[in-house]
């Protein structure tokens, strides 16, 4: 049994795996809208606005984890309050909502789309991200507002407050909380492509920076134990994943191509972006913004079945 490594490095058995990368309408780099300088210390995932208002104000969800990076990204995060303040406008209302877990952001993304949240912006690191994006969509399919008149869509932003914080390496952008602000107050929109992982007869999980298999699987996991340590995590996950480490045959098919046999695979990265693990370019031609659509199928339990040997779990 061949173990896969989605963005944030949760563990998952497959047995036949399809990724794809496709096009969704729904996701979008950044925030269209300044934001207002009254932010609510009001924990709820959404506050509404008043129907008196004679101009509708933009509702901006900043979903925090304050654990992230080993706690520096909620002590950063505190400290970038005041320049937010500062740098935006005041024709939007802020929602400052904390994780206080796995899957949490998820949630929070989810309620935030349907109650017709214009941006649901990431503070944190890949992690955060990852569940963040994973939040616009339920069931296969891209989570909506329930106001069936609104005229908007949910954009995604990002403020990177984490340890590799990758994706935003793709984009050229630096890890730093006031640009990203800036970023967000020039109102520049543009598509971002997102991967789908899916197996038959289970949910589809969707990744935006690169989904691995096998040995960067692994390390990813054992990297995500040592966040403390920085980028070193990445370094201590990487030696971690090569003890008892075994190459194996694998079969993939591209699109509508035929099944081809790998032989002594190390790992499978399949990317949306260029980078992971704190900055390793493993998929350097990638383009997160090409709107192109490609499938990958791999399937390890078969070849491993055809040749009569036993499958293994890779985290064992």
């Amino acid at each position: 049994m061949v173990m896969v490594c989605y963005y944030n490095h949760l563990l998952t058995p497959v047995g036949g795996v399809r990724f794809s990368i496709t096009k969704p309408s729904i996701l979008r780099a950044e925030t269209n809208n300044p934001m207002a300088s009254d932010l609510s210390s009001d924990r709820s995932v959404f506050r509404g606005v008043s129907s008196s208002s004679p101009i509708r104000r933009r509702d901006l969800v900043f979903v925090v984890n304050p654990r992230g990076a080993n706690g520096r990204t909620g002590k950063e995060w505190k400290k970038l309050l005041p320049y937010l303040q500062s740098r935006l406008g005041s024709d939007c209302n802020i929602c400052e909502s904390l994780t206080s877990g796995p899957s949490h952001a998820i949630d929070i993304t989810r309620e935030a789309i349907r109650e017709g949240a214009d941006a649901v912006i990431a503070v944190g690191g890949d992690g955060t991200l990852h569940e963040v994006v994973n939040g616009f969509f339920w069931d296969g399919k891209p989570v909506a507002n329930w106001n069936t008149e609104a005229v908007h869509s949910t954009a995604l932003g990002l403020i990177p407050l984490g340890t590799g914080s990758d994706f935003a390496r793709t984009l050229g952008w630096k890890n730093d909380p006031r640009e990203a602000i800036d970023r967000i107050a020039r109102g520049v929109r543009s598509r971002i492509d997102v991967g789908v992982i899916s197996r038959e007869g289970e949910g589809s999980h969707y990744f935006i920076n690169v989904a691995d298999i096998h040995l960067s699987a692994k390390a990813g996991f054992y990297a995500s134990r040592f966040k403390k340590f920085g980028n070193l995590c990445y370094v201590i996950g990487a030696l971690q994943a090569f003890i008892g480490h075994h190459n194996q045959d694998l079969r993939i098919k591209v699109n509508e191509g035929e099944w081809q046999t790998l032989s002594q695979v190390t790992a499978l990265c399949v990317g949306n972006a260029k980078y992971f693990g704190g900055g390793m370019k493993i998929t350097p031609n990638a383009d997160p913004q090409s709107g192109s659509d490609t499938g990958l199928r791999a399937d390890q339990d078969r070849v491993a079945k055809s040749r009569e040997t036993p499958t293994k779990t890779l985290n064992n």
